[in-house]
């Protein structure tokens, strides 16, 4: 079943997405709903676009079991139900700014993009901006604005942002991030430096903050400065 305020503008060019491709989506959705998210927006987005389009050719008939790969640089691309779980966390509302910091593959600002936000990623390795960069002006021109940044520094110049998401673990929560919080905004981060804590930050007042911990996950870790 597909709702329609989920913004469906994948532009598939050469990539070859097949019945069999859609299939094991579909399964993988299920699975995901199996695992306990609940929001159909995010299923229905992880059902729509092509995981395998983000992987080396190698992994296309693993691209939809619910593990993580290596997409280069030491970076791997999210297990999909850490990218359901992270986003079904933002509570995304159409046209909400959200920053992203690690964009990786752009899978994930893919999947912010389907449910109608405007998309602000930032990613540190040279090679996977310009990789992921590529890839949503092929697939969903327009929708994701991709920088090359250190990610610690967040992107001051377009705050405040209603959401903020951080795809690596944090040492701790880093305070240039909070600052470029919109009132009511939320961040989810992972926090931890053996294996880390989700935490749902969100602001309440000007410098107030509600934290909530989500549960164990493992990420790769949040490091500063930047890859040429």
């Amino acid at each position: 079943m597909f709702f329609t305020y989920v913004y469906v503008n994948i532009h598939f060019n050469n990539h070859h997405d097949t019945y069999k491709h859609q299939g094991m989506r579909r399964k993988l959705v299920a699975e995901l709903r199996a695992k306990g998210i609940r929001d159909e927006r995010v299923l229905q987005a992880i059902g729509l676009l092509p995981r395998h389009f983000f992987l080396d050719p190698a992994f296309e008939e693993l691209a939809y079991e619910d593990r993580p790969f290596p997409i280069g640089c030491e970076q791997t691309i999210s297990q999909p139900f850490t990218v359901a779980f992270q986003t079904e966390l933002l509570e995304l509302q159409p046209r909400m700014k959200v920053l992203e910091i690690g964009t990786g593959s752009g899978y994930q600002a893919a999947i912010l993009a389907l449910l109608k936000v405007r998309v602000f990623t930032v990613e540190r390795h040279k090679e996977l901006h310009l990789k992921a960069a590529d890839m949503m002006r092929r697939l969903m021109p327009g929708n994701v604005r991709c920088f090359h940044r250190d990610g610690f520094l967040g992107l001051p110049e377009f705050a405040p942002f209603d959401r903020i998401l951080v795809t690596a673990g944090a040492a701790e929560v880093p305070d240039t991030l909070l600052r470029q919080l919109a009132p009511g905004g939320i961040m989810v981060i992972p926090v931890g430096t053996n294996g880390q804590r989700m935490r749902k930050i969100t602001q309440t007042a000007p410098g107030h903050f509600h934290e909530e911990d989500k549960g164990d996950f493992r990420f790769v870790p949040f490091v500063k400065g930047l890859e040429k």
